[in-house]
Formats: structure tokens, C-alpha cells, sequence
């Protein structure tokens, strides 16, 4: 057994010269005797004590347990009990404190050496568990200031994306709103040149098919700028929802006149309208996104003298509309970035297209609150499904 240097705090003097003997006779040596918890605590604080042989009921104001208290509090090192009692009251006072051991008297050499071993036992492996809890403290207190210093800088990363995405959202709008001034003049000429093409001159054929060259250019053009304008807004989270009591016959014929007067390949668009009241309540302008980007792409990807159908149903306060064409289908592989921004198809060849369209239907049905669904096969043409909630 190691050699440890022992106090005995003890207020009955034979029992206190009896345990002194019977810790020498192991090679322990005795820093002191303490009648009192007081004069044990003074003893402490002048040699130094590795482990404290503590009585229970000592004279003075402090009794064993108190005294105990203090030991762990200020000197942090193990003390075994001595007790004459062992009733339940007793045993719950002592486990209060946390001792590294007890010992009931009388006690035999054998019971109080093994008491002592598993009093420093328990004490070293106390001692180890608060280091490593220690260490990992420190180790979470690192990692946590760590992290604060990550999550700083990725806040001033993010403002800085947003700066940027704002100054970004302010120079597209504000390139935009400079192109379509002159386009406005462009396409008007192009259309003064159609009317003076329609009277007699030798250049007539010709005045008529570049001045619709021209004003058809001028209207791609225009279109896709009102496209940039709009993902500017959808980036700046500025695309709200204003809902209004509209005439849906006026709306749809507004909507399918403009799909129509950019038809040059003879599509037929054919429409059915079902339970379709006479006025609904939404926001027109997102709804006039949805249904003239699906029908023009449906015209635009269909084959020449093909056939578009629009059909519009309304339920439960549900608009159900579908758009079917008997195009070029989109293949199956890229079905899943139909609505990404920019995503054209591989099938698409040289018709024109900035893969914008479907991206702001798919913008707008989510500030509807709506959902769109697609089934298509290359070369056998596409169906989209839009469900809306009006009113």
C-alpha cells in the first residue's frame, strides 16, 4: 500500500491513539491529531494532508460533516468517516457529503486499509473524470468561439451577397427600363413602315418583310427584357400577391389574342371553358404570366398546322387548367430542370428562346399558391397542369 500522509480527527483520545498506531503499523505517516473540526482546519493550512481520518461527532462548532464540507470545498482532497453509527440517518448525512469511504467502529487493520485504498482510488479516478470534463469544457468553449467567429463572418458574407444582389437588381431595372424606351420607338417605326409598304412602291415586298423582321425582333427583345425585370423583382422578394374581381371571358380572350397574333406557324388553338364563372378574384397579372408563357411555348414548340388545346375548369374554388400540345415533347432526362432559369431543352434546335418562360410560370404559381404538373415524351408533345386557388 503507499505510505500517505494522514490527519485523524478525533475527539476521544484512546480511539485517536489506536487508529494512529494502527495507520503507522502501515508505514502511513501522521501529520496530526485534531479534537475539534476547527483545530483540524488549522492544522491543514500550516502541512499538507493527503487523505483525513474524520469522526463524526466532534466538540466545537463544527461537527464532522461540516467540517468535511469545508475540506472538499477549500482543500479538495479524500476523507474517510469514522462512525459508531450506522442507522439510516446517519448513512444519508454521510452520502450528503460525498465521502471517499466510511469506516463503522470498531473497525479491524484489514477493513480500515482496504476503506483507505478505495478512498484514494475514488479520489484519483474523480479527479481524472474532472480533468477530461475540464478539457472537453475548454474544448466546447473553443469550438463555440470558433463558430461565433465562422458565424460572423458568414453574416458579413451574406450582407455582402445581398449588397451586391441588390446593387445587381437596381442596374438589371434600370438597363432595362433604358432599352425599352428605344424599343418603343424602334417598333413604332416598324410599323409606320408597314402602313406606307401597304401603298404602291417598287419596294414594297421587300419594305413588308423587314419591317416585320424588325418588329418581331423589337417584340423577342422587349419580352425577354419584361422577363429580366421580373426575376429582378422576384430576387428582391417584390412580387406580391394583389388579388381583384376581374371578367374572366375578357382576361382569357386578351391572353389567347396575343398568343395568336405571334402564331406564324398556322397552330390551331382550341379552348373549352367548363363551370367557369362569369367574374373570379385573383391577381391578374401573375395569372396573365402563367397562361400566356405555357400557351406561347405550347405554339412555339409545336409543328407546323399542329394543334394547341386550353381547357379551363373551376371547382371548389380551384381553377384547373391544362395546356396540351402535339410538339416536340421535352425529353425524360431533363424534365427535372424544366423550371430552372435559363434551362433549354436539347430537342429545342434553332427556335429562338430564353429559357425564362417556364421560370417565371413556376415564380408565379408559388405567389399564387398554386402547383403545376407536367407529362411529356420527345416528339409526342407536352401537357401542363396548373391548379390555382381563386376567389
Amino acid at each position: 500500500m503507499l505510505a500517505l500522509k494522514i490527519l485523524i480527527v478525533e475527539d476521544d483520545n484512546v480511539s485517536a491513539l489506536l487508529l494512529k498506531k494502527a495507520l503507522e503499523k502501515n508505514h502511513h505517516e501522521i501529520m496530526g491529531i485534531a479534537a475539534t473540526g476547527e483545530e483540524a482546519l488549522d492544522i491543514m493550512e500550516e502541512v499538507s494532508v493527503e487523505l483525513v481520518m474524520m469522526d463524526i461527532n466532534l466538540g466545537g462548532e463544527l461537527d464532522g460533516i461540516k467540517t468535511t464540507e469545508i475540506i472538499n470545498e477549500k482543500f479538495d482532497i479524500p476523507v474517510v468517516y469514522l462512525t459508531a453509527s450506522s442507522d439510516e440517518e446517519t448513512l444519508q448525512k454521510i452520502a450528503g457529503t460525498n465521502p471517499s469511504a466510511y469506516v463503522i467502529k470498531p473497525f479491524n487493520i484489514r477493513e480500515l486499509n482496504m476503506m483507505i485504498e478505495l478512498a484514494i482510488f475514488k479520489d484519483k479516478k474523480e479527479k481524472e473524470l474532472q480533468k477530461l470534463n475540464n478539457e472537453l469544457e475548454e474544448k466546447v468553449r473553443q469550438r463555440t468561439a470558433d463558430l461565433n467567429e465562422a458565424n460572423k463572418g458568414l453574416k458579413k458574407a451574406l450582407e455582402k451577397e445581398r449588397e451586391i444582389g441588390e446593387l445587381k437588381s437596381k442596374i438589371v431595372q434600370n438597363v432595362s427600363h433604358g432599352f425599352k424606351t428605344p424599343l418603343t420607338s424602334i417598333l413604332s417605326s416598324a410599323q409606320l413602315l408597314q402602313i406606307y409598304s401597304e401603298k404602291d412602291h417598287p419596294m414594297k415586298g421587300k419594305l413588308m418583310k423587314h419591317s416585320r423582321k424588325i418588329e418581331n425582333s423589337v417584340r423577342n427583345l422587349n419580352n425577354l427584357l419584361t422577363s429580366v425585370l421580373f426575376f429582378g423583382k422576384a430576387d428582391a422578394n417584390k412580387i406580391d400577391y394583389k388579388p381583384s374581381r376581374f371578367f374572366t371571358a375578357a382576361f382569357f380572350n386578351e391572353v389567347i389574342d396575343v398568343v395568336k397574333a405571334n402564331n406564324d406557324k398556322d397552330v390551331t388553338l382550341e379552348t373549352s371553358f367548363q363551370d367557369v364563372p362569369k367574374t373570379l378574384k385573383s391577381d391578374t397579372d401573375l395569372l396573365y404570366q402563367v397562361f400566356e408563357n405555357l400557351l406561347s411555348n405550347a405554339v412555339k414548340y409545336s409543328k407546323n398546322k399542329g394543334k394547341v388545346l386550353f381547357s379551363v375548369a373551376v371547382k371548389d374554388d380551384m381553377m384547373i387548367a391544362k395546356i396540351e400540345d402535339d410538339g416536340i415533347g421535352i425529353p425524360e432526362k431533363e424534365q427535372s430542370q424544366l423550371f430552372d432559369r435559363f434551362f433549354r431543352a436539347k430537342n429545342v434546335g434553332i427556335t429562338e428562346g430564353s429559357g425564362l418562360g417556364l421560370s417565371i410560370v413556376k415564380k408565379c404559381i408559388e405567389v399564387l399558391k398554386g402547383e403545376i404538373t407536367v407529362e411529356s415524351k420527345a416528339g409526342k408533345g407536352s401537357t401542363f397542369t396548373v391548379n390555382i386557388p381563386i376567389n
